[in-house]
Protein backbone atom coordinates (compact mmCIF):
# COMPACT_ATOMS: atom_id res chain seq x y z
CA UNK A 1 0.00 0.00 0.00
CA UNK A 2 1.14 2.95 -0.55
CA UNK A 3 2.25 5.77 1.44
CA UNK A 4 0.09 8.94 1.77
CA UNK A 5 1.15 12.32 1.29
CA UNK A 6 -0.66 15.07 2.14
CA UNK A 7 0.18 18.43 0.63
CA UNK A 8 -1.49 21.82 2.25
CA UNK A 9 -0.59 24.39 -0.41
CA UNK A 10 -1.63 28.23 0.00
CA UNK A 11 -1.27 31.52 -2.18
CA UNK A 12 2.55 31.26 -2.46
CA UNK A 13 2.02 27.88 -5.15
CA UNK A 14 -0.41 30.58 -6.92
CA UNK A 15 1.77 33.58 -6.86
CA UNK A 16 4.30 32.14 -9.44
CA UNK A 17 1.53 31.66 -11.72
CA UNK A 18 0.69 35.51 -11.49
CA UNK A 19 -2.53 34.66 -9.51
CA UNK A 20 -2.62 36.68 -5.85
CA UNK A 21 -5.45 34.59 -3.79
CA UNK A 22 -4.94 36.21 -0.46
CA UNK A 23 -4.96 39.25 1.17
CA UNK A 24 -1.47 41.26 1.17
CA UNK A 25 -0.02 42.84 4.82
CA UNK A 26 -1.51 45.81 3.01
CA UNK A 27 -5.12 44.35 3.67
CA UNK A 28 -5.86 44.64 0.08
CA UNK A 29 -6.98 42.08 -2.45
CA UNK A 30 -5.91 42.64 -5.72
CA UNK A 31 -6.68 46.51 -4.97
CA UNK A 32 -9.50 45.62 -2.82
CA UNK A 33 -9.76 45.98 0.52
CA UNK A 34 -11.20 42.74 1.28
CA UNK A 35 -13.93 43.67 4.25
CA UNK A 36 -15.79 44.90 1.06
CA UNK A 37 -15.33 41.92 -1.21
CA UNK A 38 -14.79 39.13 1.14
CA UNK A 39 -17.50 38.92 4.03
CA UNK A 40 -21.14 38.64 4.34
CA UNK A 41 -21.15 42.08 5.41
CA UNK A 42 -19.75 43.66 1.98
CA UNK A 43 -21.72 41.31 0.19
CA UNK A 44 -25.35 42.87 1.55
CA UNK A 45 -24.02 46.30 0.81
CA UNK A 46 -22.64 45.43 -2.80
CA UNK A 47 -23.55 42.62 -4.86
CA UNK A 48 -22.42 43.85 -7.91
CA UNK A 49 -19.42 44.78 -6.51
CA UNK A 50 -18.44 41.48 -4.86
CA UNK A 51 -20.01 39.87 -8.27
CA UNK A 52 -17.73 41.49 -10.58
CA UNK A 53 -14.61 41.10 -8.26
CA UNK A 54 -15.21 37.64 -8.62
CA UNK A 55 -15.84 37.54 -11.83
CA UNK A 56 -12.58 39.54 -12.79
CA UNK A 57 -10.75 36.87 -10.91
CA UNK A 58 -12.34 33.75 -12.42
CA UNK A 59 -11.55 35.28 -15.81
CA UNK A 60 -7.99 35.67 -14.65
CA UNK A 61 -7.77 31.79 -14.95
CA UNK A 62 -7.80 31.78 -18.30
CA UNK A 63 -4.45 33.66 -18.25
CA UNK A 64 -2.45 31.53 -16.36
CA UNK A 65 -0.95 27.96 -16.22
CA UNK A 66 0.14 25.73 -13.22
CA UNK A 67 3.57 26.19 -12.81
CA UNK A 68 6.94 23.95 -11.84
CA UNK A 69 5.32 23.37 -8.21
CA UNK A 70 1.88 22.14 -8.42
CA UNK A 71 3.44 20.19 -11.47
CA UNK A 72 5.52 18.31 -9.09
CA UNK A 73 3.05 17.68 -7.05
CA UNK A 74 1.15 15.98 -9.42
CA UNK A 75 3.55 13.69 -9.82
CA UNK A 76 4.17 12.28 -6.96
CA UNK A 77 0.33 11.33 -7.10
CA UNK A 78 2.43 8.24 -9.28
CA UNK A 79 4.27 7.77 -5.76
CA UNK A 80 2.51 8.48 -3.27
CA UNK A 81 -1.73 8.61 -2.42
CA UNK A 82 -1.14 12.57 -2.48
CA UNK A 83 -4.02 14.82 -1.25
CA UNK A 84 -3.44 17.94 -1.29
CA UNK A 85 -5.68 20.61 0.99
CA UNK A 86 -5.41 23.78 -0.42
CA UNK A 87 -5.81 27.85 0.89
CA UNK A 88 -6.43 28.48 -2.61
CA UNK A 89 -9.59 28.93 -4.85
CA UNK A 90 -8.16 28.51 -8.39
CA UNK A 91 -7.67 25.77 -9.94
CA UNK A 92 -4.29 25.33 -10.89
CA UNK A 93 -3.66 21.78 -8.79
CA UNK A 94 -6.37 20.17 -10.94
CA UNK A 95 -5.11 22.07 -14.33
CA UNK A 96 -1.88 20.48 -13.17
CA UNK A 97 -3.42 16.75 -12.65
CA UNK A 98 -3.88 16.43 -9.19
CA UNK A 99 -6.67 14.26 -8.70
CA UNK A 100 -7.62 14.45 -4.92
CA UNK A 101 -7.72 18.18 -4.05
CA UNK A 102 -9.51 19.55 -1.03
CA UNK A 103 -10.50 23.56 -1.44
CA UNK A 104 -10.85 25.16 2.35
CA UNK A 105 -11.82 28.07 1.44
CA UNK A 106 -13.92 27.53 -1.82
CA UNK A 107 -13.48 27.25 -5.64
CA UNK A 108 -13.72 30.30 -8.13
CA UNK A 109 -15.55 28.09 -11.09
CA UNK A 110 -18.01 27.42 -8.66
CA UNK A 111 -21.16 29.06 -7.17
CA UNK A 112 -23.96 28.10 -4.27
CA UNK A 113 -27.12 29.63 -3.19
CA UNK A 114 -26.69 32.37 -1.19
CA UNK A 115 -29.76 30.81 1.23
CA UNK A 116 -28.55 26.95 1.22
CA UNK A 117 -25.43 25.90 1.37
CA UNK A 118 -25.96 22.97 0.02
CA UNK A 119 -26.27 23.72 -3.33
CA UNK A 120 -23.46 23.90 -5.01
CA UNK A 121 -22.71 23.74 -9.18
CA UNK A 122 -19.83 24.38 -11.74
CA UNK A 123 -19.58 27.98 -13.19
CA UNK A 124 -17.22 29.17 -15.70
CA UNK A 125 -19.35 32.20 -16.58
CA UNK A 126 -19.76 35.65 -15.18
CA UNK A 127 -22.24 35.55 -12.06
CA UNK A 128 -24.87 38.44 -12.42
CA UNK A 129 -27.69 40.14 -10.26
CA UNK A 130 -30.58 37.79 -11.08
CA UNK A 131 -29.41 34.57 -11.83
CA UNK A 132 -31.31 32.24 -8.94
CA UNK A 133 -30.92 28.71 -7.49
CA UNK A 134 -34.33 26.52 -8.27
CA UNK A 135 -35.52 27.76 -5.10
CA UNK A 136 -35.28 31.13 -6.23
CA UNK A 137 -32.61 32.98 -4.57
CA UNK A 138 -29.58 34.92 -5.84
CA UNK A 139 -26.22 32.88 -6.58
CA UNK A 140 -23.07 34.07 -5.47
CA UNK A 141 -19.04 33.04 -5.23
CA UNK A 142 -18.08 29.49 -3.79
CA UNK A 143 -16.03 31.29 -1.75
CA UNK A 144 -15.53 30.91 2.22
CA UNK A 145 -15.55 34.57 3.41
CA UNK A 146 -14.19 35.73 6.61
CA UNK A 147 -16.54 35.25 9.69
CA UNK A 148 -17.95 31.86 7.61
CA UNK A 149 -17.34 28.66 8.86
CA UNK A 150 -14.49 26.35 7.29
CA UNK A 151 -16.60 23.16 6.06
CA UNK A 152 -13.99 20.90 4.42
CA UNK A 153 -12.08 21.13 7.43
CA UNK A 154 -13.98 17.87 8.50
CA UNK A 155 -12.59 16.32 5.41
CA UNK A 156 -9.17 17.71 5.87
CA UNK A 157 -8.21 16.86 9.19
CA UNK A 158 -8.93 13.34 9.05
CA UNK A 159 -6.18 13.05 5.90
CA UNK A 160 -3.96 14.89 7.91
CA UNK A 161 -4.34 12.37 10.76
CA UNK A 162 -3.76 9.77 8.74
CA UNK A 163 -0.74 11.19 6.71
CA UNK A 164 2.54 9.46 6.69
CA UNK A 165 4.01 12.59 4.99
CA UNK A 166 3.16 16.31 5.01
CA UNK A 167 4.45 18.98 2.96
CA UNK A 168 3.31 22.70 3.75
CA UNK A 169 3.99 24.85 0.78
CA UNK A 170 3.09 28.49 -0.39
CA UNK A 171 1.33 29.17 3.43
CA UNK A 172 2.16 30.31 6.78
CA UNK A 173 3.05 28.08 9.99
CA UNK A 174 1.19 31.24 11.79
CA UNK A 175 -1.85 31.70 10.25
CA UNK A 176 -5.50 29.50 10.84
CA UNK A 177 -5.58 27.04 8.90
CA UNK A 178 -1.92 25.69 8.41
CA UNK A 179 -0.46 26.13 11.91
CA UNK A 180 -3.88 24.20 12.99
CA UNK A 181 -4.06 21.61 10.87
CA UNK A 182 -0.43 20.41 11.30
CA UNK A 183 -1.27 19.78 14.74
CA UNK A 184 -3.57 16.86 14.01
CA UNK A 185 -0.90 15.09 12.46
CA UNK A 186 0.51 12.13 14.19
CA UNK A 187 3.99 13.01 16.06
CA UNK A 188 5.72 10.54 13.97
CA UNK A 189 4.76 12.24 10.81
CA UNK A 190 7.48 14.36 9.11
CA UNK A 191 6.88 17.09 7.39
CA UNK A 192 8.18 19.23 4.78
CA UNK A 193 7.64 23.35 5.45
CA UNK A 194 8.89 25.52 2.40
CA UNK A 195 9.28 29.15 2.83
CA UNK A 196 11.21 31.57 1.19
CA UNK A 197 10.74 33.65 4.90
CA UNK A 198 9.99 30.89 7.27
CA UNK A 199 8.64 31.45 10.80
CA UNK A 200 10.73 29.55 14.02
CA UNK A 201 8.73 26.44 13.66
CA UNK A 202 10.26 25.52 17.13
CA UNK A 203 8.14 28.32 18.63
CA UNK A 204 4.90 26.42 16.38
CA UNK A 205 5.30 22.99 16.53
CA UNK A 206 7.31 21.04 18.98
CA UNK A 207 5.69 17.33 18.65
CA UNK A 208 6.89 17.15 14.84
CA UNK A 209 10.30 16.92 12.57
CA UNK A 210 10.06 19.57 10.65
CA UNK A 211 12.53 20.11 7.27
CA UNK A 212 12.20 23.73 6.55
CA UNK A 213 13.42 24.20 2.91
CA UNK A 214 14.33 28.76 2.42
CA UNK A 215 13.22 29.03 -0.91
CA UNK A 216 10.42 29.23 -3.68
CA UNK A 217 7.64 26.74 -3.99
CA UNK A 218 9.00 25.55 -7.04
CA UNK A 219 12.57 24.90 -6.08
CA UNK A 220 11.37 23.46 -2.61
CA UNK A 221 8.95 21.24 -4.61
CA UNK A 222 12.06 19.99 -6.66
CA UNK A 223 14.21 19.61 -3.74
CA UNK A 224 11.27 17.83 -1.53
CA UNK A 225 11.02 15.26 -4.28
CA UNK A 226 14.53 14.68 -4.27
CA UNK A 227 14.50 13.34 -0.90
CA UNK A 228 10.95 11.24 -1.15
CA UNK A 229 11.80 9.49 -4.71
CA UNK A 230 15.63 8.61 -3.93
Amino acid sequence: MRKKLVVLSGAGVSAESGIKTFRDADGLWEGHDVMTVATPEGWSRNRSLVLDFYNQRRKQLHEVDPNEGHLIIAQLEEHYAVTVITQNVDDLHERAGSTHVIHLHGELRKVRSEQDESYVIDWLDDINEGDLCPNGHQLRPHIVWFGEAVPMMDRAIPKMVEADIVIIIGTSLQVYPAVGLSEYCKPSTPIYYIDPNPVNVANINSRHEITTLTTSGSAGMQQVAAMLLQ
